[in-house]
C-alpha cells in the first residue's frame, strides 16, 4: 500500500469510529488549559483532573496565580509528577503572562514556546485546542502509533520529525484531530505492552511487528 492510501485509510477509519476530538483535560479558559497541560507531563490526565479543580477555584486567571510562591503552587499540585518544578513552571509563566501578554494567553507559537515550562508539544496543544489552529502536537501515543501503523518511517527519531512526516500527509483541515485520534488510540487501544491488536479496525493495515502474540 502507497504512503498516501495508508493515511487516507487510517484517516478514514478514525473519522468514522472516533467522536471525541478534544483534550480529556477539564478547563473553561486557555489559561487553565494552558496550565492544566504543562501539569500534564508525564502524568495521567485523570489525576491532573483531580488537582486542577482546586488550583484553578483559587488562582483562576494569572493575575491570581502571581500571588501565588512556587511553594504555596506546590501544595495543590504536589501528587503529580516532578510537582517542585512544575510549580516554579506555574508561577513564572503566570508572571510572564501578565507582565508581557496582558494577563492573556498568547495564540502564536515563538510566543507560546517562550513561557516557562511549555515545549513544542505543549504549544501545539494550545495552539490547536485553544486557538483551533491546525498544530498536532505529538506525545507518546502519537509517536507511538504512528510508527507502528507505519505512517512514519524507522528514521523519525523525534517527536518533531514525527510532526514534520505527518503534516506531510494529512490535510490541514484534519491535523489538530489527527492529534486525538492518534493519541486517543494509542491511550486505549495501540497501548504500548501489549497492544489490543483483535479489537482494532486497522490491524489488517498495520505494519507493526508488535502485533505477533498481542492481546486481543
Amino acid at each position: 500500500m502507497k504512503k498516501k492510501d495508508l493515511y487516507a485509510c487510517v484517516l478514514d477509519y478514525f473519522h468514522r469510529t472516533m467522536e471525541t476530538t478534544k483534550t480529556e483535560l477539564h478547563y473553561t479558559t486557555p489559561f487553565e488549559l494552558l496550565v492544566a497541560v504543562v501539569l500534564s507531563a508525564q502524568c495521567t490526565d485523570q489525576r491532573i483532573n483531580k488537582v486542577t479543580p482546586r488550583l484553578f477555584q483559587d488562582y483562576p486567571t494569572p493575575e491570581a496565580m502571581t500571588q501565588a510562591s512556587p511553594e504555596v503552587i506546590y501544595e495543590y499540585i504536589k501528587s503529580v509528577s516532578y510537582p517542585n518544578n512544575k510549580a516554579r513552571h506555574l508561577a513564572g509563566l503566570a508572571r510572564m503572562l501578565v507582565e508581557e501578554f496582558g494577563g492573556e494567553v498568547p495564540s502564536e507559537f515563538d510566543d507560546l514556546v517562550r513561557l516557562p515550562g511549555v515545549g513544542r508539544k505543549t504549544a501545539n496543544v494550545i495552539q490547536a485546542v485553544a486557538f483551533g489552529k491546525a498544530a498536532l502536537a505529538v506525545d507518546t501515543h502519537v509517536f507511538r502509533v504512528s510508527h507502528r501503523l507505519g505512517l512514519v518511517p524507522a528514521r523519525c527519531t523525534t517527536p518533531y520529525s514525527v510532526e514534520m512526516e505527518l503534516r506531510r500527509y494529512i490535510p490541514e483541515h484534519l491535523v489538530a484531530a489527527s492529534h486525538y485520534w492518534l493519541l486517543l488510540h494509542g491511550r486505549y487501544t495501540c497501548i504500548a505492552r501489549r497492544p489490543h491488536c483483535g479489537k482494532c479496525g486497522l490491524a489488517e493495515v498495520c505494519r507493526s511487528e508488535d502485533k505477533i502474540g498481542c492481546g486481543a
